[in-house]
Protein backbone atom coordinates (compact mmCIF):
# COMPACT_ATOMS: atom_id res chain seq x y z
CA UNK A 1 0.00 0.00 0.00
CA UNK A 2 1.24 3.46 -0.85
CA UNK A 3 -0.01 5.23 2.27
CA UNK A 4 0.13 8.90 1.26
CA UNK A 5 -1.94 8.48 -1.94
CA UNK A 6 -4.39 6.26 -0.05
CA UNK A 7 -4.94 8.88 2.66
CA UNK A 8 -5.23 11.67 0.08
CA UNK A 9 -7.79 9.73 -1.97
CA UNK A 10 -9.92 8.72 1.02
CA UNK A 11 -10.07 12.23 2.48
CA UNK A 12 -10.61 13.94 -0.88
CA UNK A 13 -13.44 11.60 -1.84
CA UNK A 14 -15.24 11.70 1.51
CA UNK A 15 -14.56 15.22 2.83
CA UNK A 16 -14.19 17.35 -0.31
CA UNK A 17 -11.52 19.45 1.41
CA UNK A 18 -10.72 23.03 0.53
CA UNK A 19 -7.16 22.28 1.59
CA UNK A 20 -5.40 18.98 2.19
CA UNK A 21 -1.77 18.30 3.04
CA UNK A 22 -0.55 14.79 3.80
CA UNK A 23 3.09 14.72 4.86
CA UNK A 24 5.08 11.55 5.37
CA UNK A 25 7.25 12.38 8.38
CA UNK A 26 8.67 8.88 8.79
CA UNK A 27 12.15 10.12 7.88
CA UNK A 28 12.14 12.13 11.14
CA UNK A 29 11.94 8.95 13.22
CA UNK A 30 14.07 5.89 13.88
CA UNK A 31 12.32 3.62 11.43
CA UNK A 32 13.57 1.65 8.45
CA UNK A 33 13.87 3.61 5.20
CA UNK A 34 10.58 3.62 3.32
CA UNK A 35 8.59 2.68 6.44
CA UNK A 36 5.57 4.97 5.75
CA UNK A 37 4.80 4.94 9.46
CA UNK A 38 4.42 8.57 10.61
CA UNK A 39 2.11 11.05 8.90
CA UNK A 40 0.82 14.55 9.50
CA UNK A 41 -2.51 15.47 7.94
CA UNK A 42 -3.89 18.98 7.69
CA UNK A 43 -7.40 19.05 6.29
CA UNK A 44 -9.85 21.94 5.88
CA UNK A 45 -13.41 20.93 5.15
CA UNK A 46 -16.96 22.18 5.53
CA UNK A 47 -17.74 18.63 6.68
CA UNK A 48 -16.24 19.62 10.05
CA UNK A 49 -18.77 22.42 10.66
CA UNK A 50 -20.48 21.90 14.01
CA UNK A 51 -18.24 18.97 14.99
CA UNK A 52 -16.03 18.93 18.05
CA UNK A 53 -12.38 18.12 17.57
CA UNK A 54 -12.74 14.52 18.78
CA UNK A 55 -15.57 13.89 16.28
CA UNK A 56 -13.43 15.26 13.44
CA UNK A 57 -10.54 13.03 14.40
CA UNK A 58 -12.79 9.99 14.69
CA UNK A 59 -14.18 10.72 11.25
CA UNK A 60 -10.71 10.96 9.68
CA UNK A 61 -9.48 7.87 11.55
CA UNK A 62 -12.46 5.88 10.27
CA UNK A 63 -11.74 6.98 6.69
CA UNK A 64 -8.11 5.85 6.88
CA UNK A 65 -8.64 2.83 9.16
CA UNK A 66 -7.02 0.46 6.66
CA UNK A 67 -3.72 2.37 6.85
CA UNK A 68 -3.95 2.64 10.64
CA UNK A 69 -4.39 -1.13 10.85
CA UNK A 70 -1.29 -1.62 8.72
CA UNK A 71 1.84 0.42 8.30
CA UNK A 72 0.83 3.68 10.02
CA UNK A 73 2.12 3.99 13.57
CA UNK A 74 1.41 7.70 14.13
CA UNK A 75 -1.10 10.05 12.54
CA UNK A 76 -1.04 13.70 13.59
CA UNK A 77 -4.33 15.34 12.66
CA UNK A 78 -5.00 19.03 12.20
CA UNK A 79 -8.64 19.46 11.23
CA UNK A 80 -10.24 22.82 10.52
CA UNK A 81 -13.39 24.36 9.19
CA UNK A 82 -12.82 26.96 6.45
CA UNK A 83 -13.44 29.78 8.96
CA UNK A 84 -10.95 28.32 11.45
CA UNK A 85 -8.37 27.92 8.70
CA UNK A 86 -8.86 31.50 7.58
CA UNK A 87 -8.47 32.68 11.18
CA UNK A 88 -5.14 30.80 11.39
CA UNK A 89 -4.00 32.71 8.30
CA UNK A 90 -3.91 29.41 6.44
CA UNK A 91 -0.90 28.03 8.25
CA UNK A 92 -0.43 24.54 9.52
CA UNK A 93 1.17 23.37 12.75
CA UNK A 94 4.85 22.38 12.84
CA UNK A 95 5.58 18.88 14.03
CA UNK A 96 7.56 18.49 17.25
CA UNK A 97 10.88 16.68 17.26
CA UNK A 98 10.68 12.95 17.85
CA UNK A 99 11.44 12.02 21.46
CA UNK A 100 11.64 8.31 20.80
CA UNK A 101 15.08 8.00 19.29
CA UNK A 102 15.03 10.43 16.39
CA UNK A 103 18.03 10.13 14.13
CA UNK A 104 18.19 13.94 14.14
CA UNK A 105 18.90 14.41 17.88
Amino acid sequence: MQVKPFIEQQLTTELGPQYLAVLDESYMHSVPEGAQSHFKVTVVSEAFEGLRLIARHRQVNALVAEALAGPVHALALHTYTPAEWQKRNQTSVDSPACLGGSKFD
